[in-house]
């Protein structure tokens, strides 16, 4: 059972009162902490076992964090719909922040583990937190220009994170990698808390415990199928096959409680809308697409050209640029009243043209030309993730505006995770070492061959997808919510409500 008890208003006389720019920019600082502290532990990681040992253990440093992470993604946007989107957002930060300070007192690799588990917790409400107040406080158009600042924020943490996180290893110490989330946290926290103003109702609902538990078994096995097929076990092995027959009846089991439950966490009503089913396919496809680029074109780049790994790095700036182009491009051009539909689908044909034209790659290659041909791969991504966010927020309704969010999140990663898993599967069997080093070369060249004709297969899936799109008018006013309200609108309901009065007598 579920009472609401309020409806929103969006201001004193019913205008949107649009957030100021350090509001939104507090809102979208939970999205660098989340994106940065994804990429900053990875050049402290050599240095961390030198220091706690454990070296049996290290990848779970890695999986702790992206397994809680997953998990909890889907239940913070849940959590804000029914009891408040700022109290859910401000809970996911200090969670985070607490295993961060955890994390940098770590005395042995397996506290260490267990704090990282923690940090994942809080990291699971950062982006569906801030995209959900976003969508609170703002109409999906102005959304969506302030949304197209997370394809400037995205790549520079993936960017900017190995390099601080290899600055402040080697200046001070392995420990500030964790520790810089606090000053950052901070100032969210206050942004946040004192320039956030929502009213939240006071909502009884009965919890879908069963939901939840089956949606963490699912996400949590799919999780560790994705980051052990290949590298650990074999597709073919027990525990991988083992793994998938779990994930299936859990999702299984998780389909048909949904459909029972009073407050889905992922509410099947959401997938009734066609855009919004379209927009999870593009998340799903395009985050596969985008993490498997961005995994094993630094291969070629080290193994086939002999690269070091920062300039490797610096060398796939063409594509992270063409990401943070067309994602600013779109929400500029959508937010002044532009259409929307034709961008999935001029995206889905950019991306797999710009997967096919990685087939050019070779072992002689010049490098500038090798840099260049990323470019059009980035931007037909940002093309295919900017509407998905769009669409997301425009079509889910109102109150279930968190758990919309969620579940793009969640797919977003689950898509990333699954793609650099198969696609790994693929470079890996490509890949033979030979006797002489340009034997070696070619055949990384070969994996990589291989990783483009499978991101072209998934960037082709989201351009017929992509076709499916309605263009459908977005809301002129920010999304009404029954747990959270634009402050100031509680007199406006009494007015409304006075004046219904007087008509109906």
């Amino acid at each position: 059972m579920i009472t609401h008890t309020e409806t929103t208003g969006t201001g004193e006389e019913g205008a949107a009162a649009t957030p100021s720019r350090p509001v939104i920019l507090g809102l979208l600082l939970g999205i660098v902490l989340a994106t940065l502290d994804g990429t900053i532990i990875g050049t402290a990681l050599p240095v961390i076992v030198d220091d706690l040992g454990g070296l049996a253990h290290l990848s779970w440093v890695v999986t702790a964090y992206l397994l809680t992470t997953a998990v909890a993604t889907p239940l913070w946007g849940k959590i804000g719909d029914l009891y408040g989107r700022k109290g859910s957002y401000l809970a996911s930060i200090t969670v985070f922040l607490a295993g961060s300070v955890l994390c940098g007192l770590a005395q042995d690799m397996g506290q260490l583990i267990a704090f990282r588990a923690v940090q994942g917790l809080g990291a699971g409400g950062l982006f569906v937190g801030a995209l959900s107040l976003l969508g609170t406080l703002l109409t999906p158009a102005e959304a969506g220009r302030s949304q197209s600042l997370i394809g400037v924020l995205l790549p520079a943490a993936m960017i900017g994170g190995p390099l601080l996180g290899g600055f402040l290893t080697d200046q001070l110490n392995w420990r500030w990698a964790f520790y810089v989330n606090v000053p950052v946290g901070i100032v969210a926290l206050a942004i946040i808390a004192v320039g956030v103003r929502v009213r939240t109702a006071r909502i009884r609902a009965r919890a879908d415990l069963a939901g939840a538990a089956l949606l963490t078994t699912a996400t949590l096995t799919l999780t560790l199928l994705a980051s052990w097929a290949g590298p650990t076990y074999a597709w073919t092995s027990p525990q991988i096959l083992g793994l998938a027959l779990v994930s299936a009846a859990a999702l299984a089991g998780f389909v048909r409680v949904e459909r029972r439950a009073a407050e889905p966490v992922i509410p099947p009503r959401l997938f009734r809308d066609r855009n919004f089913t379209v927009a999870q396919v593009l998340s799903f496809t395009a985050g596969a697409a985008m993490l498997a680029a961005a995994s094993y074109l630094p291969q070629y780049l080290q193994r086939a050209r002999g690269m070091s790994a920062t300039a490797s790095g610096l060398l796939l700036l063409p594509l992270m640029l063409g990401m943070m182009a067309a994602q600013l491009a779109i929400g500029r051009r959508v937010g002044a009243g532009g259409r929307y539909r034709r961008y999935p689908i001029v995206g889905g044909a950019l991306a797999t043209g710009g997967a096919l034209a990685l087939l050019l790659l070779g072992t002689d290659t010049a490098l500038w030309a090798a840099s260049a041909l990323t470019l059009l791969l980035g931007a037909g991504l940002g093309c295919l993730l900017q509407p998905a966010m769009l669409l997301t927020m425009n079509s889910a309704a109102p109150r279930d505006l968190g758990a919309a969010n969620g579940t793009q999140t969640l797919l977003r990663t689950v898509g990333g995770s699954l793609g650099v898993a198969v696609l790994g599967s693929v470079f890996a069997q490509r890949v033979r070492d030979g006797a002489r080093p340009a034997v070696f070369r070619a055949s990384v060249v070969d994996g990589v061959h291989g990783v483009a004709l499978g991101t072209a297969a998934l960037c082709a899936v989201a351009f017929a997808a992509a076709w499916a799109v309605r263009e459908v008018p977005l809301r002129t006013r920010p999304a009404p919510s029954s747990g959270d309200r634009p402050a100031g609108s509680a007199r406006q309901d009494a007015r409304r409500g006075a004046d219904d009065r007087q008509l109906g007598q």
